[in-house]
């Protein structure tokens, strides 16, 4: 499951806004974005992978998505460095 992969990431950066900057660093393998995010949060770390053909993989929820990050809160999308 991408929470595994999440757990077991060389280095992660959680957060749209972050992921973003990092996207267009192009120092990322993947991106899981969490389905119950809102899209408009998301929307801009979606279209960004796109244009750097980095994958996206969906997990279902922010809350264990933050959780498998070790935060205390929900994520709406990490980038992870395999």
């Amino acid at each position: 499951m991408s929470y595994d992969k999440v757990l077991q990431a060389k280095s992660i950066i959680v957060g749209t806004k972050q992921t973003v900057k990092a996207l267009k660093l192009g120092t990322i393998d993947e991106v899981v974005v969490a389905s119950d995010a809102d899209t408009r949060v998301t929307a801009k770390v979606v279209s960004t992978a796109n244009e750097m053909n980095v994958p996206i993989v969906y997990v279902d929820s922010m809350k264990k998505l933050g959780k498998a990050c070790g935060i205390e809160v929900g994520a709406a999308a990490v980038a992870i460095s395999i």
